[in-house]
């Protein structure tokens, strides 16, 4: 199998930072990690792999420190890596973000299987994923929780309020991946010092064919007017008894006598 994972380096989420003239996230300096739910959709990536042969591939835009997600991506499974960076994707919103994607997934080639996380910590929309789908036109799954290939076909376990639901369908096809009954592998020594020495291919708009009218800020149909933090509404206090039962007794007993409850 073909396999290609779309991944996102974000902000540590105790860390982040607002540019609050462009209302956009500051990613220079601030520590960053692997997209956790990108992670999930990877370590499924690699266990399709290992039992049916073939390779994966990993695709992130980014500035240059995404180099770093990268290889960690390939300490743990990935056969490739490709840095997605122009400063013509500066400031994208989530439908520039898939064209471009989409863009680039086209000229690296043919994919059975494109998958991606469910969501970006850092934007929590959801949407890069399935519209990734739209632009590609192909079948698309959402919430999955694994993947699996049976007599040439592609069976998704699906995640549901009340459960899941197991979806039998054809490949090419694009998931979007939750977390997962199973952690994401970790990288050993020898293979993150291996994963150093491979190369990151690194794509511009100069590489693929796009227009560009349609990335960056721009190309962007939608704008954040204003980022602030809500203001603290009414008393607030902590409660710290000495276990969490008294802990929740106490509070139980304050709404009380508040008549919240």
């Amino acid at each position: 199998m073909n396999i290609l994972v779309c991944v996102k380096q974000v902000p540590d989420t105790t860390e982040i930072k607002i540019n609050y003239e462009t209302n956009t996230l500051i990613r220079e300096g601030v520590p960053s990690i692997v997209n956790p739910f990108d992670a999930y959709a990877l370590e499924i990536a690699v266990r399709l792999k290992e039992k049916h042969g073939g390779t994966v591939s990993v695709l992130c835009m980014g500035p240059d420190q995404a180099k770093a997600a990268l290889k960690e991506c390939l300490s743990v499974g990935a056969d490739n890596a490709y840095l997605l960076s122009d400063r013509a994707f500066g400031g994208s919103d989530t439908l520039a973000t898939s064209y471009i994607l989409s863009s680039a997934i086209k000229s690296l080639g043919e994919f059975d299987l494109i998958l991606c996380g469910k969501q970006a910590i850092d934007g929590d929309t959801a949407q890069v994923g399935p519209e990734i789908a739209e632009h590609l036109e192909l079948t698309q799954v959402t919430y999955v929780l694994d993947a699996e290939i049976a007599d040439e076909k592609l069976l998704v376990k699906k995640e549901t309020e009340t459960g899941y639901q197991m979806i039998e369908t054809k490949t090419p096809a694009v998931l979007t991946v939750v977390k997962t009954a199973f952690e994401p592998r970790m990288a050993t020594v020898k293979a993150k010092i291996a994963a150093n020495r491979k190369p990151i291919s690194v794509i511009t708009s100069k590489d693929i064919e796009i227009d560009l009218t349609r990335a960056g800020l721009k190309g962007s149909p939608t704008k954040v007017k204003k980022t602030f933090t809500p203001p603290m509404k009414g008393d607030s206090m902590i409660i710290a008894e000495d276990t969490a039962e008294a802990s929740a007794r106490k509070l139980v007993s304050i709404l009380d006598d508040k008549n919240i409850i």
